[in-house]
């Protein structure tokens, strides 16, 4: 009796100098100790997403993995497996366990290792507030902030700010991170052996991770399952089964859902720009672009179909390299005592080595037969190239030269080369890394939300953003500027200009100018109309200097173009000015507008970590109807948009108010409608009622079966650059195409034999070699918007008139058409009877006479 009176006696001095020692060491700490009313509200650091308009992942950006979740939003299995394993008494001790601390003391004096004291709380402080060192002074810190952690918060709280903090190996921080790295799942759809995992990974994540270590990853696995059963979260045959089951992690990048890394990059430099890189990196802005899907995959796809499609014709460059020397009468496979067969380590190397791009994947010939060759790719997988799949590689000798097309397989490929294939119909083709470089933008004319960006074949292969970085020559895609130029200094689509060649001496470089249609064929007098849809080079010299360089270089700025870039002399008609992808086709939505400059924008909405939509885009818009709003007004996004609903269909709409902008105005809607009219006539125009016939340079893209289209061709002088600019009434795409290396030019085919008739040979040109992938993504961008023809303004009257002379007509035959005018500028005379004399005698108040 009194031994244990003695033994109680004793306890509570031990405990009173016990709760006397705290006390006097938290008096003496305490203005050490971290405020814990920050926890109130975490600002989780989570990496910036990017995302296209209807809500698909481009992108994420930041050193750290972070998906914070909700403790609702966390499967209960998953907390009692942490429970379990970290803290089994977290719901019923004050921040510190009373008896785990006695166990780990007891530890510490007896030199066995009882297990840890921290509580979940406890290492929400260290992981807030403090660092790992291992001192009494830091723990006791631990302590103290563990008490005013629980003295603010819930256990609800703390537990949720526990779970999305801890580190859990591989740069993820918390478990809906961790779920995704591990498993690419979302924590909901783990397995029981799958939350083991991630529940045994705070202790030791760099070295019991299942991918590193996937051996201690199990042994750790099934400490957690044991305390699970203890403490009564699972039952037996749970336990037997979860056990049981394999390793089954890997590492997971970040679930990508459209790879579209040109549009990453561009979102990415803007919000550096805006925030800075830490905060950019860490505040987990979710950043939603102007660009649809389903139009940046089109624009990817008709890019990448259009490269390969030019690099192909002009032949194969041959393989990537070849595991066995060529033997002269070789036998195609490893019967042939002079070849040594390859090993599966040999071929696995080789493909292993080589770097694949896009559609591109690497391949060993392991056997060649006269009209196909079998092949062994990745993971030993064999397959076969049938002839229709290898008949286009004839030899490439240069840019405008082929050898002869091959008659076998034997001609092309040998046992042991390493070469590039492409899918293509559940099947392969060989293919080549292309030389050739191209580019495609696509805006919306209403207001400049960029709808596609494809900056080259691949951003793995080049980061070079040639939409926005590649100062191009634009050739012929400037005539349309030129020509809205002319219709605002006193000529119609009617008038008549002299399409003759132009010889003259410059006397400053001691040479002839000889400014040149291409073909090289001249047909006298024209219209302004059929000149433009042909695209003339000699009478978009004349009218450049019927209007005037003082008059010209300054109209065509107006579209968005700096003055500084645009050459100061005649070269300029012919298209001598370097721009941008991008600037040209913000160029051409002034067109396909009505008049309006717009400003290309990416970033549609910002929203932080927690949904508030930080920065919101107020685009000005091009919009007639729009005029009695004032400029202070504030309305919704969706009601300012002029694009159709079609075109919104998969978007993500907001109700964020924001100050009406409306367009700058430059040029006339009259004038927009007349060029357009022009363009259009580059597609549909055409006459083979006299010879010679005729059509428009952009008559391929008759394919699309669409007359609410306009554009325009252009190349370069010697070809080195090739574009094609269309548009229709609410949507404008630019395509370029050329070398990255400046002194190449695009060449010229001929003809292969091989592939029969549905084939581009000749020289290479804007219709060929730009065009063909602006079709192919304007089939898909079309698909679902109904026709919509240009709307005619005001002040536009359709008359008929003679093809020939521009005047007026009464005959109805093949000898008139109808055209546009602005009113008070359409011709008053008629044509008369015999017109030779009329063609070449004009008056002087006729712009004719200057032009000639």
């Amino acid at each position: 009796m009194f031994s244990l009176k003695r033994i109680a006696k004793t306890a509570l001095i031990l405990t009173f100098l016990g709760g006397l020692s705290l006390l006097v060491a938290y008096m003496l700490i305490k203005d050490q100790l971290p405020s814990v009313a920050s926890l109130k509200e975490v600002q989780w650091q989570t990496p910036m997403q990017i995302y296209s308009n209807d809500g698909k992942l481009i992108n994420q950006f930041g050193e750290k993995k972070r998906i914070p979740l909700k403790l609702n939003e966390i499967p209960q299995q998953l907390i009692n497996a942490i429970l379990a394993t970290e803290d089994d008494r977290f719901y019923l001790h004050f921040g510190v366990d009373p008896i785990g601390m006695a166990r780990a003391i007891l530890g510490q004096l007896t030199g066995q290792n009882k297990g840890g004291a921290s509580t979940i709380t406890m290492q929400v402080a260290r992981n807030f507030f403090l660092t790992r060192e291992q001192t009494y002074i830091r723990k006791l810190r631990e302590i103290f902030t563990a008490f005013h952690i629980e003295s603010l918060l819930t256990k609800d709280e703390i537990l949720e700010l526990y779970l999305n903090k801890i580190e859990l190996g591989h740069r993820s921080f918390g478990f809906g991170a961790a779920a995704q790295v591990y498993y690419n799942k979302d924590v909901n759809d783990l397995t029981l052996a799958q939350i083991a995992v991630l529940a045994g990974l705070p202790k030791a994540p760099s070295t019991m991770n299942p991918i590193s270590r996937p051996d201690r990853a199990l042994q750790r696995r099934s400490v957690v399952l044991q305390r699970m059963l203890a403490s009564g979260y699972i039952s037996d045959s749970e336990y037997q089964a979860a056990k049981s089951a394999p390793i089954t992690a890997q590492k997971y990048g970040t679930e990508i859902d459209l790879n579209a890394p040109y549009i990453a990059e561009m979102a990415h430099q803007e919000m550096i720009s805006r925030y800075g890189k830490e905060q950019a990196y860490t505040a987990g802005y979710k950043v939603f672009t102007t660009v649809p899907s389903t139009l940046q995959q089109a624009a990817q796809k008709a890019v990448v179909d259009n490269i390969f499609a030019y690099d192909q014709r002009h032949g194969y460059r041959g393989v990537i390299k070849s595991l066995r020397p060529f033997v002269e009468n070789q036998l195609t496979d490893t019967t042939s005592s002079d070849i040594e067969p390859l090993t599966e380590t040999e071929i696995s190397q080789a493909i292993a080595h080589v770097m694949t791009y896009e559609r591109l994947a690497v391949a060993v010939v392991t056997k060649v037969l006269d009209n196909s060759v079998e092949i062994t790719l990745k993971d030993n997988e064999v397959a076969t190239i049938a002839w229709e799949n290898l008949a286009w590689a004839r030899d490439f000798i240069n840019d405008d030269s082929q050898g002869p097309p091959p008659s076998n397989a034997k001609e092309i490929l040998s046992y042991g080369d390493v070469i590039y294939v492409e899918t293509i119909n559940q099947g392969y083709k060989l293919s080549q890394l292309p030389d050739v470089s191209s580019a495609l933008v696509s805006i919306s004319p209403d207001n400049g939300a960029i709808k596609a960006v494809v900056g080259g074949f691949s951003f793995y292969q080049s980061q070079f953003n040639r939409v926005t970085q590649a100062k191009r020559q634009v050739g012929s895609n400037i005539k349309p500027f030129l020509y809205s130029a002319a219709l605002d200094h006193g000529l119609t689509l009617a008038s008549l200009v002299n399409d003759a060649p132009i010889n003259e001496w410059d006397q400053s470089t001691g040479t002839v100018w000889r400014p040149k249609n291409s073909p090289p064929e001249y047909n006298g007098v024209v219209r302004v109309k059929r000149a433009l849809a042909q695209s003339k080079n000699v009478v978009a010299v004349r009218l450049f200097r019927s209007v005037g360089m003082d008059n010209v270089i300054p109209h065509i700025a107006s579209f968005g173009f700096s003055p500084d870039e645009l050459p100061r002399n005649e070269s300029l008609a012919l298209g001598s000015a370097s721009l941008t992808p991008l600037e040209v086709v913000t160029g051409f939505a002034v067109f396909a507008n009505g008049g309006f400059l717009v400003q290309p924008y990416l970033i549609d909405r910002i929203e932080d970590s927690f949904g508030n939509i930080v920065y919101q885009a107020n685009p000005a818009i091009a919009c007639d109807s729009c005029s009695q709003l004032s400029d202070t007004e504030s309305v919704t996004l969706d009601s300012l948009q002029p694009t159709p609903k079609y075109l919104q269909e998969n978007t993500q709409t907001t109700e964020q108010k924001v100050p009406f902008r409306k367009a700058e105005r430059v040029i006339s809607a009259q004038n927009a409608f007349l060029i357009t009219e022009a363009l259009n006539e580059a597609i549909w125009g055409a006459d083979w009622s006299s010879s010679p016939g005729w059509q428009g340079t952009g008559f391929r893209a008759r394919t699309l079966k669409r007359r609410d289209i306009a554009g325009k061709t252009g190349t370069t002088n010697e070809a080195k650059d090739a574009w094609f600019s269309g548009y229709s009434r609410h949507l404008v795409a630019t395509s370029w195409i050329g070398f990255d290396d400046h002194s190449r030019n695009l060449g010229r085919t001929t003809a292969n034999r091989n592939l029969g008739d549905n084939q581009i040979s000749g020289t290479e040109f804007g219709a060929k070699s730009a065009q063909p992938a602006w079709i192919s993504f304007m089939e898909t961008a079309l698909e679902d918007i109904p026709v919509e023809p240009f709307e005619q303004p005001q002040n536009i009257v359709s008359i008929r008139i003679d093809k020939k002379t521009g005047k007026l007509t009464n005959r109805t035959d093949k000898t008139s058409i109808f055209e546009y005018f602005i009113l008070g500028t359409e011709p008053t005379e008629y044509v008369s009877k015999d017109i030779s004399n009329e063609i070449f005698n004009q008056n002087k108040s006729d712009p004719l006479k200057e032009i000639f």
